[in-house]
């Protein structure tokens, strides 16, 4: 058994035992945060334990707080998501010795994103130790819209609320499907849902940038605001006595509410709903992808709304 080293003449404490260590930690997230725009708080072990199930795609962290940029993280990932438009305020690289960080500084400079030299220590503390692979794309925060804004999008207004979608990657299929369709804008929950993140604006396909996305504090209330305004409001779930061909209704304003792929619609927003309406399928399979059942539906809706 080793002996138990005992304070003496020649004991030298740890950094972190010192009276002037946290000081210095201080001093330092407070100069990274001027620099780089990205807040840290310390530490890693003193730092709160990231929840489980928060949705997060892979190689893409949050930076500090709801309000701090977005990290995404990794050659791969970061590549992808300056090929898919998500709007960039800084890359940060060690070198640009590999050819995917050399097609990565390319990409930003076509989309003029600025390009900042960073060394380990420091991409380290920005991703709070996570593998970055030597570069790290930072992602402004989403601003998010009014829900009743999306009202005055179009005439009639067409709109997709979301219910209990808690991948970022299916609300961006979402998106897509709204984008491609004519749909004035998308809702989602506050709590318990999946938001714009990276990984939304990849999914996307970049119609992020052209379909706002609102959120509510309570979907069930915001619904029965949106029928008060005029609207008609059919839930997408395999229990409606309809199907989507047979919304006449959809030619006026109009709001779709999806569900999860495994739950479903909640109660009561499915209570809330003016109808349920469900999509035939002759197949084996049980359920869509939010992203999928959400085009076929809006298809039959702008086929409605076209004439």
């Amino acid at each position: 058994m080793a002996k138990r080293r005992k304070k003496g003449p020649s004991y030298t404490p740890k950094a972190e035992d010192r009276h002037w260590h946290g000081k210095r930690q201080a001093a330092r997230a407070a100069k990274n945060a001027a620099r780089t725009g990205t807040r840290t708080i310390g530490p890693r072990s003193a730092r709160p334990a990231e929840p489980v199930g928060t949705g997060r795609p892979a190689g893409a962290r949050r930076a500090g707080g709801a309000e701090a940029p977005e990290l995404v993280i990794g050659r791969n990932p970061v590549v992808e998501a300056l090929r898919a438009g998500v709007p960039g305020t800084a890359l940060y690289v060690m070198s640009d010795t590999d050819e995917r960080i050399r097609e990565a500084v390319t990409l930003a400079g076509d989309r003029n994103v600025p390009l900042l030299q960073a060394g380990k220590g420091e991409l380290d503390r920005m991703t709070d130790g996570a593998v970055h692979q030597g570069i790290a794309l930072q992602v402004r925060p989403y601003r998010y819209a009014h829900p009743d804004d999306l009202l005055e999008r179009g005439t009639p207004p067409l709109i997709v609320a979301c219910d209990g979608i808690t991948d970022p990657r299916n609300l961006g299929a979402v998106v897509r499907s709204a984008a491609a369709f004519g749909a004035h804008g998308v809702v989602v929950p506050e709590r318990r849902a999946a938001g714009v993140t990276a990984g939304t604006w990849k999914a996307s396909a970049g119609t992020l940038a052209t379909v706002p996305v609102a959120q509510t504090t309570n979907l069930a209330r915001q619904l029965k605001s949106y029928q008060q305004a005029g609207c008609f409001v059919a839930g997408l779930d395999a229990r409606g006595d309809l199907t989507v061909a047979d919304l006449e209704l959809a030619t006026g304003p109009f709001v779709l509410v999806v569900g999860s792929e495994g739950k479903g619609l909640g109660r009561l927003v499915a209570e809330t709903c003016d109808l349920l309406a469900g999509i035939p399928m002759p197949g084996h399979a049980e359920s869509l992808n939010a992203g999928v059942a959400t085009g076929i539906a809006l298809y039959e809706i702008a086929r409605r709304r076209m004439g």
